[in-house]
């Protein structure tokens, strides 16, 4: 099986300073990796490398089959419609309901039919367990309730991949379950995930391969 992300060589910059360098790893279909170390120590510019908020200058990079290191700008839209992303602070449009914020992703990457639209939206809230949730506003829900519904978003166009960057760091540590075994169901239908967290208890609880980010190195 081809893997979908495969990284070799590669070296990550920001603010003209290298925060990773000669990082090497493939994922493939279906699977679940964490991505751990402290804050600071190259995580969240590893996932934004993937969907190309932060470029990759050295290296060999490919995600879902796009080249990284020679990715045009008016690619980048084609390739964010298929990764799924999850933040940890939700990034919810506080003034529309579930559905409306569904919605709007689902017209702003190019669904027209509005009956397709109610269905996939339907679809995506059975799969977290919201469906009975999808008229209320994001003030109305608990944190652990806004995250499942970025994850019905993230969802929303069948990705092949979800990026996860810290999708615990705001929950108490019961919902954290609830939304990483939710998250790792997701890798069992056939969606690849890299998840990056700080909570190593997460990890030893809901086992899969770790990469550690230290001292520049992905540690494998």
């Amino acid at each position: 099986m081809e893997p979908i992300i495969r990284y070799k060589g590669v070296e990550i910059e920001r603010a003209d300073k290298i925060v990773l360098k000669d990082v090497t790893f493939d994922i493939k279909p279906g699977e679940f990796h964490y991505l751990v170390g402290k804050v600071g120590s190259g995580k969240s510019s590893l996932l934004k490398s993937m969907y190309a908020e932060i470029p990759v200058r050295e290296g060999e990079a490919s995600v879902l089959g796009y080249d990284l290191t020679a990715l045009r700008r008016r690619d980048i839209p084609q390739l964010r419609r298929k990764v799924g992303i999850v933040f940890q602070d939700f990034q919810l449009l506080q003034d529309r309901s579930v559905t409306q914020n569904l919605m709007f992703v689902l017209r702003a990457t190019g669904w027209k039919d509005r009956a397709q639209i109610a269905e996939r939206i339907e679809e995506v809230l059975g799969e977290v367990g919201m469906e009975s949730k999808s008229y209320k506003m994001p003030h109305e829900l608990s944190g652990g309730e806004q995250q499942r519904i970025v994850i019905a978003r993230a969802l929303l166009n069948k990705p092949q991949l979800i990026l996860a960057d810290e999708p615990t760091g705001n929950l108490d540590p019961q919902t954290g379950y609830q939304i990483v075994s939710l998250l790792h169901r997701v890798a069992r239908e056939g969606t690849a995930i890299l998840m990056a967290t700080h909570n190593l208890q997460l990890v030893e609880d809901f086992p899969a391969p770790v990469m550690r980010c230290r001292d520049k190195q992905l540690e494998l």
